[in-house]
């Protein structure tokens, strides 16, 4: 079984539209503003999702092509078993949440290492950020050309969520912070620790 990733994902998806060497791959993903949900920045990362997809028996070189004053380029196509691989990856991918542990909730798990007026500090910066993100997502919907298929703006729509529900949160943080309903200093720390972690018993 081969792992899967959302490059993975991206890389048969197009294979499946039609053969293509890894060039247009990257060019197609980044034309459909697909690089904004599928890292596609390095393209050694493509390459070795390229080979391994290849190894797993998911593609496969169907020749090569080559364009005036280009290099000769591996043309790939999906067989049988990527066909039915990249159908399962997409109904598990939908259905199915999955933990991915980014970072930020991982640094809100362990932010009293900070002082209460630090972490104030960094989340407003953070909100102030998320403001600045949502408002060039809006743009990005707005953009759109008219008459273009909610189905192909979708990702973009929940991009738009993610971000609004995320920006709400961390403001009604700060709201908090500033005003002391969520504070911390390192003796009440110490009391919260001895109280839900006591100490193990004496042997």
């Amino acid at each position: 079984m081969s792992r899967r990733s959302p490059l993975a994902l991206a890389v048969l998806a197009l294979l499946f539209e039609e053969p293509m060497h890894p060039y247009l791959m990257q060019r197609r993903i980044t034309e459909r503003g697909k690089d904004r949900v599928v890292y596609v920045g390095q393209r050694a990362t493509l390459y070795k999702t390229i080979e391994r997809l290849h190894r797993d028996g998911l593609i496969e070189p169907r020749g090569t092509s080559r364009e005036a004053g280009r290099p000769e380029r591996t043309v790939y196509e999906i067989t049988a078993a990527g066909r039915e691989t990249v159908l399962g990856w997409e109904r598990e991918m939908l259905s199915a949440p999955r933990e991915e542990f980014p970072e930020f909730p991982a640094a809100v798990a362990h932010l009293t290492l900070l002082d209460a007026d630090d972490v104030r500090r960094q989340l407003a910066a953070r909100r102030d950020r998320l403001e600045q993100a949502l408002a060039e997502q809006q743009d990005v919907l707005a953009g759109a050309p008219v008459g273009l298929p909610r189905v192909f703006l979708l990702e973009e729509e929940y991009l738009t969520a993610v971000l609004q529900a995320e920006l709400t949160w961390v403001g009604s943080v700060v709201d908090e912070l500033d005003d002391g309903r969520i504070s911390w200093t390192a003796e009440s720390l110490a009391e919260i620790a001895a109280t839900f972690n006591p100490p193990p018993p004496k042997e």
